[in-house]
């Protein structure tokens, strides 16, 4: 656990009639979207996502938001609302549940069934409400106002707070295409209402406040689309989000125009996309769909896969394909088509796969060298028109690095918006909103939550370091025996080492260094393992570097007899 400002202390009680703001996720990184609300004693949460491990968190398979702030409080939540179905703001909710089960989550219908899809798998029961645009529902304190927006995703709702402290708009994730594919268009009518009827806080996504203009129109993918399957001679593998539902039916859409048959491939890709066809939000021609199985008996020319893995994830169908570790054979000839873009961090993983994918033969179409993914996050032209048409008394920018929080913060100044009513927050500060005014009141403890495997916030910091020390410059182990009575060796060092890059019989040098040190602490009465073991460690560390210039992990062993 660690602390987000050291010179800021715990916050005081909430005042009166004040709204209090905590992020425990989400600012200042991409993913683990959680945010807090409280007033009079009662919680209202938004979204609760994971973040994705790096590559220096060796073993981690998630992050999650750090709940402690309302672990003693959960029965102060009156309801977790859900803006859209994407992992990085629902994937932490069974961990949520775990913790009370019967928090009522809100959301959308296609949200809240792709969440009880995932609920089930954690064979826990949801609390479900369901809302959709237009609707009006209070929940304690927190009389919520839902509106359509357009994301990369069906059903994705903003949400207004309405509250005694004053109106909040939440944006959720959100662009302005004008064109979307389903027809359902951001409900810009929507935030001009509630801006003319006074919006006190505005708090907007922050993605793509470095990208100038608007974003491209999701429609403008499918020629691009179509001329790929022109083109292609053999089999086409598309590898996207598993939750992209517009960028699955405009495959569809070409395969059927093609004459291909369609196989999904990946757990999540058939759940989802089994959900959403269930739902009517995807309309899949009949016969178009096989079995995985099946599409191996047909002409390669006849095939398109559609696969998760184009963030380069390592266990992903599509770069177990590139690694030669799948029942799917990567052949010459084949055309792979990433249509989706980079989530920072990810670029080594994903060059990675492309590399592995081209190594077998096949023609590989990414953002890099075609247009064959716009995001579902508005650019700054968008973030400024909804500035321009909510005119908030003050504003929080959120879901975003440091950098797209900083430009969205720019942009808000730039439409008017006083510079001490504009608060560039990080997960665990504390904001208050008290007569109409935002203020950092304070911080609370929040960190990264591991989940490894089945242990959930077991592995720290710490443990984290010596992963990436083990896998960097390996370990090295010597075992002593010392007389119990007297303190000296009895036998020993044995040394072993793996991974270190070091030659057992060098190990031969070290030895009577480490004899020495274990005398000399003799003579001086030290008869402490603990002690004896700092000092082997010390000795054999000093050489190491001394000699090879490395730092491995040292484990000394002192057995007493």
């Amino acid at each position: 656990m660690s602390h987000p400002h050291p010179e800021l202390g715990p916050p005081p009680p909430l005042p009166d009639g004040g709204l209090r703001i905590v992020a425990l996720g989400g600012l200042g990184e991409i993913g683990r979207n959680m945010t807090v609300f409280e007033f009079d004693g009662r919680l209202l949460v938004v979204d609760c996502g994971v973040l994705f491990p790096e590559s220096d968190q060796p073993g981690v398979d998630l992050i999650l938001p750090d709940f402690e702030y309302i672990r003693g409080r959960l029965d102060d939540i009156e309801a977790l609302v859900l803006t859209h179905a994407h992992e990085d703001h629902i994937g932490a909710v069974p961990y949520l549940l775990r913790e009370r089960r019967d928090i009522p989550i809100v959301g959308s219908t296609l949200t809240l069934a792709l969440i009880e899809s995932k609920l089930a798998e954690h064979r826990i029961q949801p609390n479900k409400f369901e809302v959709a645009e237009g609707d009006r529902v209070a929940f304690g304190p927190f009389d919520c106002e839902f509106l359509a927006v357009n994301h990369s995703i069906p059903d994705a709702l903003a949400v207004a707070f309405h509250t005694p402290a004053g109106l909040v708009l939440h944006t959720g994730d959100f662009k302005m295409d004008q064109l979307p594919m389903d027809g359902r268009l951001t409900d810009l009518g929507g935030f001009a209402r509630l801006g003319a009827a006074g919006i006190d806080l505005l708090m907007s996504d922050s993605t793509n406040s470095e990208v100038p203009g608007f974003v491209t129109s999701e429609r403008e993918i499918a020629p691009v689309i179509d001329d790929v399957f022109r083109t292609a001679d053999q089999r086409i593998i598309v590898a996207c989000f598993a939750s992209h539902v517009h960028r699955v039916q405009q495959v569809f859409d070409a395969a059927q125009a093609h004459g291909r048959k369609v196989a999904l491939v990946g757990r999540s890709m058939i759940r989802n996309m089994g959900v959403a066809r269930e739902l009517g939000y995807l309309k899949v021609p009949g016969g178009l769909i096989v079995d995985s199985k099946e599409i191996e008996q047909l002409p390669p020319e006849k095939v398109v896969l559609i696969s998760t893995g184009s963030q380069g994830e390592p266990m992903s169908a599509l770069s177990r394909m590139a690694n030669r570790d799948h029942p799917i054979r990567i052949a010459a000839g084949d055309t792979i088509l990433l249509a989706s873009s980079l989530v920072p961090g990810n670029e080594t993983a994903v060059n990675k796969v492309i590399n592995g994918l081209t190594r077998w033969g096949a023609r590989v179409i990414h953002k890099g060298n075609a247009l064959v993914h716009v995001s579902g996050h508005a650019a700054a032209g968008e973030l400024l028109y909804v500035l321009n048409l909510t005119r908030p008394s003050n504003f929080i920018p959120v879901h975003g690095e440091w950098r797209h929080l900083r430009a969205h913060a720019r942009l808000a100044a730039l439409t008017g918006v006083p510079d001490d009513h504009i608060v560039i927050a990080e997960d665990g500060v504390v904001v208050d909103m008290v007569d109409g005014r935002i203020k950092v009141v304070g911080a609370v403890p929040c960190g990264y939550v591991y989940v490894d495997g089945a242990s959930v916030g077991d592995i720290t910091d710490l443990a984290l370091k010596d992963r990436r020390l083990l896998g960097d410059e390996g370990f090295i182990s010597i075992v002593i025996v010392v007389d119990a009575t007297t303190g000296k060796m009895a036998a020993g060092p044995e040394i072993h080492a793996r991974g270190s890059g070091i030659d057992s019989a060098a190990f031969d040098e070290v030895m009577p260094l480490v004899e020495k040190a274990l005398v000399e602490a003799a003579e001086d009465g030290v008869a402490d393992l603990q002690q004896m073991r700092r000092i082997v460690r010390r000795t054999v560390g000093r050489w190491v570097n001394e000699t090879y210039r490395r730092r491995p992990m040292i484990i000394p062993v002192v057995v007493e007899v």
